[in-house]
């Protein structure tokens, strides 16, 4: 049986996929919550949203993830950062998944990557679980109902978490497996049962196929002032280090949560939705992300919530501290309606120092951007991948290692060419910590952040006076209203100056060992911030 309204000539048979049960294309968002309340998938939450649990996948398994490596994209994989997989291997596990599903119901979503339609994909999502179905239709992007009626997908998306690969058989890690075959337009999920693996499966797919075309895929959030699109800023970050809560700016509007493209034309975002973290979430502080999760229709991941109230509890991390929600874009008051900005007049490099020793903000000269682009420092956040609980200091270049297809430098050398072509001027922010490392400092205030981001794009920090940091060369601003001084000298926030020393050379050593990498491939005035 099938049901959802649906392209006539493009079911799953069309495509080979026969033998299942109940086929639901397409349905809206109140059949998806009412499906999944009849298979026991989740709880109906106060508000009417959606509260599940991915069971002992709480995180993505970057390790899990393979490309099919065909000799049409051989050459153009960065190889040393993604696990092949062998067309045979695909082959098998395709077929033996086709196997595993027959008879078992599954939910169909049409959807579309990239608001921009010149470089949109329409990506078919094809999940066990109906819940998986509601969240993907968050995230990506809606078509038109009427649309619909001749929809064809680019590519397909097969997310069985029932499935348990062979590593033997289908030349994977373990029996969890994300495989990618650009070859046969397919991605192959199985084995776990968290979410975030079909957004970030699309995010890889475009990070691909994009730079082709000479749009910089971006892992990023991004906003502009309200009715200025020309004024456009673009946040880079991993997951916890506060993209989604610095670009929720309420005197700007939201244009996307995670994931950008940089084309021609300026600033699009992938996505249809916003998937944030809630551990800590505050009324106050976040009230439009904090009332989604009271919302009908939002699916709450994780979170540990009263039996008998629903009430959830956004402090208790004992299943996760990657708690999160997942709704619409248009839940949030000053979202962008079209997902289309400008080219960015601001770049934010966010990064979360768990050493203590970068300042809660820095201006960068374009090779400085490109090297701390290529660099990617952070710290892994507990809870975001499996088996990390608390922060652990990490380079991850481009500010999204696990997504990144090919080589750094091709990303690397799309956004200088992009920041030279239309002047935009970029910043290093710590929201890491101060006042010492992990365990002995505090976390930046988030009150100085937000400051320091208004003044960079307004304009009025350019006008400050800075100073030369010593250990990475970048200027530092020495004053800016609404922030205390002293914390814009990360060395005078330590009560130990001489410890502040220790770890700067430290982390400064850290950055020249990982850049080694990357030197052959890169231009010599790079070369020069590499060096010092």
């Amino acid at each position: 049986m099938t049901t959802g309204r649906v392209n006539p000539n493009f079911r799953l048979e069309d495509q080979g996929i026969e033998g299942l049960g109940n086929v639901y294309y397409n349905l809206m968002e109140p059949a998806l919550v009412d499906l999944a309340l009849q298979r026991g998938e989740g709880h109906l939450g106060r508000g009417g949203a959606l509260l599940v649990s991915t069971g002992k996948f709480t995180g993505r398994s970057p390790k899990d993830k393979h490309i099919v490596k065909t000799d049409a994209v051989a050459d153009t994989i960065w190889w040393d950062n993604n696990a092949e997989m062998s067309p045979a291997g695909f082959d098998t596990l395709y077929t033996d998944m086709l196997a595993h599903m027959k008879g078992r119901d599954y939910s169909v979503q049409d959807l579309f990557g990239g608001a921009d339609p010149a470089h949109s994909i329409n990506v078919r999502m094809v999940t066990e679980l109906a819940w998986h179905g509601l969240f993907i239709r968050h995230l990506l992007r809606r078509p038109d109902r009427e649309d619909l009626d001749d929809y064809v997908a680019d590519y397909t998306v097969i997310n069985c978490p029932s499935f348990r690969a062979d590593p033997e058989r289908h030349d994977c890690r373990s029996e969890t497996v994300i495989a990618l075959n650009f070859d046969r337009k397919m991605i192959l999920i199985g084995g776990t049962e968290y979410a975030g693996e079909n957004k970030k499966s699309v995010f890889s797919l475009l990070n691909y196929l994009l730079p082709e075309k000479g749009v910089m895929p971006m892992h990023c959030s991004a906003n502009h002032a309200h009715g200025n699109p020309v004024d456009t800023a673009v946040f880079f970050g991993l997951s916890g280090t506060g993209k989604t809560t610095l670009s929720a700016d309420p005197g700007r509007t939201l244009i996307g949560d995670d994931e950008h493209g940089w084309s021609n034309r300026g600033t699009f975002s992938f996505e249809g939705g916003c998937y944030a973290k809630t551990i800590g979430l505050d009324p106050e502080a976040e009230p439009e992300i904090y009332a989604t999760t009271s919302q009908f229709g939002t699916v709450i991941e994780n979170m540990v919530y009263d039996p008998e109230t629903f009430e959830l509890d956004y402090n208790d991390d004992s299943l996760t501290a990657n708690m999160r929600c997942a709704y619409p874009l248009e839940a949030i008051s000053n979202a962008s309606s079209t997902g289309l900005g400008g080219h960015p007049k601001n770049i934010i490099m966010l990064t979360c120092d768990a050493f203590g020793v970068l300042p809660p903000i820095a201006r960068l000269t374009p090779a400085q951007a490109m090297y701390h682009f290529l660099s990617g420092f952070t710290a892994k956040v507990a809870g975001t991948e499996r088996g990390v609980t608390e922060p652990e200091p990490t380079f991850s270049t481009c500010f999204g290692a696990p997504f990144m297809p090919r080589r750094p430098e091709v990303y690397g050398n799309l956004l200088r060419e992009k920041i030279a072509q239309h002047g935009a001027t970029c910043w290093l922010v710590n929201t890491g910590w101060t006042g010492g490392a992990f365990g002995t400092g505090n976390r930046m205030p988030i009150k100085a952040t937000r400051a320091l981001l208004t003044a960079a794009l307004d304009g009025s920090l350019a006008s400050a006076e800075f100073r030369k940091d010593p250990n990475f060369g970048f200027d530092v601003p020495v004053g800016v209203p609404g922030v205390p001084e002293v914390l814009l000298d990360p060395r005078r926030t330590w009560g130990d100056p001489a410890g502040y020393d220790a770890q700067a050379t430290k982390l400064v050593q850290m950055f020249a060992d990982n850049f080694e990498q990357y030197v052959p491939h890169i231009d010599d005035d790079v070369k020069a911030v590499a060096i010092g």
